[in-house]
């Protein structure tokens, strides 16, 4: 009986380790099809960027974490269902197309070399934060959800002594090197507006974490800021 669930256990693994890669293989064919060529140079380089975010992630990520990553799972804030769609699929997503676009009509005209390069850089800065949150904490859902059947309690380590919300902090990151990295002053839209869903889940977070997870009011009061430390 243990050896089947053994088994079970590592087809699961390996059933969500297929899922991430092809979540990121799915978003770089959508940007390929939209730009209408094969021919673009810097979106390669973010998709080779992307695909080593999505390995690093399966290599150094708790199994466990990446299973309540994959789908939604009981228990989860309603409201912020909607919101975590958003920042996590269709904000990306839009950001993608908008570029994809913009390559194939020419929108942003020509742009230097150099707004790519830094967008691809802080497309690797953006990983850095994300991935230590969820090293660091096994609790790191894709959802704000009180994870009670997996012992969840406030994490107090790694990033998570600077600010309540690192992986927040990295997604942002991500979201601003995107339009960069693809040369698409358009895409800046879809950006802003992802953004400002971030932004409103550290609320949302903040508020369910305080009344529904012990030792997290104290937590928020010792560690006093959201997403920059020092400024908010």
């Amino acid at each position: 009986m243990s050896e089947a669930v053994g088994n079970l256990s590592r087809k699961r693994k390996l059933r969500n380790i297929i899922l991430s890669f092809l979540v990121t293989l799915f978003f770089i064919a959508v940007l390929f099809v939209t730009a209408g060529s094969l021919k673009w140079f810097w979106a390669w380089m973010l998709a080779l960027v992307m695909l080593a975010g999505t390995t690093l992630g399966v290599v150094l990520l708790d199994p466990g974490l990446i299973e309540e990553r994959t789908g939604v799972k009981k228990g989860y804030e309603r409201k912020d269902l909607p919101l975590a769609f958003i920042m996590g699929r269709l904000g990306p997503l839009a950001v993608i197309i908008v570029a994809g676009l913009d390559f194939r009509f020419g929108w942003s005209g020509s742009l230097p070399n150099i707004c790519a390069v830094l967008g691809l850089v802080l497309l690797i800065v953006g990983y850095v934060p994300t991935l230590w949150a969820m090293r660091e904490n096994r609790f790191f859902s894709g959802v704000v959800r009180i994870q009670k059947e997996r012992g969840h309690h406030v994490v107090t380590t790694g990033p998570y002594r600077f600010v309540r919300h690192p992986g927040y902090l990295g997604s942002i990151i991500y979201m601003i090197a995107l339009p960069f990295g693809l040369t698409s002053y358009w895409a800046l839209i879809p950006t802003v507006a992802t953004i400002i869903i971030a932004i409103l889940r550290t609320a949302l977070e903040d508020d369910t974490l305080k009344r529904e997870l012990e030792g997290y009011t104290k937590y928020a009061q010792r560690v006093r800021y959201r997403l920059l430390p020092g400024v908010w």
